[in-house]
């Protein structure tokens, strides 16, 4: 994820104002966008999250502790650090974490210091400021750097703050550092508006000094059952309907061919094009008829094993249901499960080319 909740909500209406932190008591030489690289690439990790996760952070304090965005790593119990050198370092605790702000902070422990980035003081940030953005663009550890300007300080609520910038950021930068003219970290690479011309957005440095001063600690372990998606309920006509989404490993399409995968989706997207008109007028079994026309074509027919027993399992679920609405629904689960894992091994792919 390189969009959470908290940033569309906010963009609905949000207008500019400062942010909130701690100041800083000298002022720094300016660098050159190179030196600004040439010195903090080392602090710069890629995180991973299980086998097709994965995102940008930066350490704060040479002991271990890795700043980075709290939808890069949310529900995860295996996440990994991955550093300039190479080497990978299993997370066992995170220190703390800010839903509101969209911050984590994991700690790992190194066999020596790590290097660390300075955190800037962002309520001496505003428009037109320049901003310089290093990450990972699909996953990929190679220290991407774009710059641009402090478009604007959007004071969203009493508690938000987000900094719009114009240099751009894309999937696999999220969590990563937004730099001053100084080499100070005064963001963090949270968002990207889609439905706008180059809408980036960031969240404040101090945001992260606070998070680091106020830490509690917790396993991996109880970190991912405290963040871990909760199953969402919605109500049918005074009946409440639990969805179940699987989420699939990337392995479900091994022995399918790129064809074969694109063939899949398409015939999905159109039985949804089709059936959901037809939900959304009351006729709830016609459209579970077309969701199941699709589904038994591929689970008898389909030469992937993963696709199949991914029908079948859709199926199944939908022959427990008692109205036409579950079972449409239930089927709806079991495509969009496809969909998502479809979406990741794209990137997965994108991220491993030249």
């Amino acid at each position: 994820m390189v969009r959470p909740f908290f940033v569309v909500a906010a963009l609905a209406g949000a207008l500019g104002g400062p942010g909130c932190g701690a100041t800083t008591k000298s002022t720094p030489a300016r660098l050159t966008p190179k030196q600004i690289v040439d010195q903090s690439r080392g602090a710069i990790v890629r995180i991973e999250v299980g086998s097709d996760r994965v995102g940008t952070g930066f350490v704060i304090d040479a002991t271990g502790a890795v700043a980075t965005n709290l939808h890069v790593v949310v529900g995860g119990s295996d996440i990994k650090v991955r550093t300039l050198d190479g080497t990978v370092l299993t997370v066992p605790r995170v220190l703390a974490l800010d839903p509101e702000h969209d911050l984590a902070l994991l700690d790992v422990d190194p066999r020596s210091p790590l290097p660390v980035l300075k955190l800037g003081d962002s309520d001496k940030v505003s428009a037109g400021d320049p901003v310089i953005a290093i990450g990972n663009p699909l996953g990929v550890l190679d220290y991407t750097v774009s710059d641009g300007l402090i478009s604007s300080v959007r004071n969203v609520s009493a508690d938000l703050t987000l900094l719009q910038i114009s240099a751009p950021i894309s999937q696999g930068s999220s969590g990563g550092p937004l730099f001053n003219s100084f080499g100070e970290v005064i963001g963090v690479a949270t968002a990207i508006f889609n439905e706008g011309q180059n809408l980036n957005f960031g969240v404040p440095s101090n945001y992260i000094r606070e998070l680091h001063k106020a830490q509690r600690p917790m396993t991996v372990a109880d970190f991912a059952e405290l963040t871990r998606p909760r199953p969402e309920t919605i109500d049918v006509a005074g009946k409440s309907i639990l969805r179940k989404v699987p989420r699939h490993e990337l392995t479900i399409f091994a022995g399918c061919s790129d064809k074969q995968i694109a063939e899949t989706i398409e015939s999905i997207s159109q039985a949804i094009e089709l059936g959901a008109p037809l939900y959304n007028q009351g006729n709830h079994e016609a459209c579970y008829r077309i969701y199941e026309g699709t589904s038994m074509k591929y689970e008898r027919e389909s030469t992937c094993k993963g696709v199949r027993d991914a029908f079948g399992a859709g199926l199944l679920r939908s022959s427990t249901m008692e109205s036409f609405t579950e079972k449409a629904w239930a089927l709806r689960d079991m495509f969009d499960g496809l969909l998502d894992v479809a979406v990741r091994y794209a990137k997965r792919n994108e991220a491993r080319q030249p």
